[in-house]
């Protein structure tokens, strides 16, 4: 590879403008609450294991939504902190969606901001339904 490649620059995205089944995503968010689901340990291995997943509230000015923290991430989503949330991708969930971050993406912890998030317009709360549409 004799060329090099250079980085473009992250488009930051709206919690408002996320949509189903859609990645990719780099959004800049607030932490509104943080509730642990699952946390479990085995410790019958060659390594100790832990695997923890925890909802988080998180936010911007447009609306909120739950993002699915897992192992470290867990411990990033404190109340009140500002995360940049990159490669991020919306998996639905019982009809409704979630932010993740698998591991192609990043959580990094930014300077705290004074961001009003706008708390009445939850995208996690919209029930979405799969239809088949099919052509004739």
């Amino acid at each position: 590879m004799a060329e090099s490649k250079s980085l473009r620059k992250p488009v930051f995205t709206k919690v408002d403008q996320l949509r189903p089944g859609t990645s990719g995503h780099t959004l800049t968010v607030k932490v509104v609450s943080t509730k642990m689901v699952l946390q479990k340990g085995r410790a019958d291995g060659p390594q100790v294991r832990q695997m923890r997943i925890a909802e988080c509230l998180v936010g911007d000015e447009t609306g909120m939504i739950i993002f699915t923290a897992r192992n470290e991430q867990v411990d990033l989503m404190k109340e009140g902190a500002t995360v940049t949330l990159r490669n991020a991708k919306i998996d639905m969930f019982k009809g409704s969606m979630r932010l993740a971050v698998d591991k192609w993406g990043r959580v990094e912890v930014d300077e705290p901001a004074s961001v009003n998030v706008k708390e009445d317009n939850n995208l996690s709360l919209i029930e979405y339904e799969l239809v088949n549409v099919v052509e004739e």
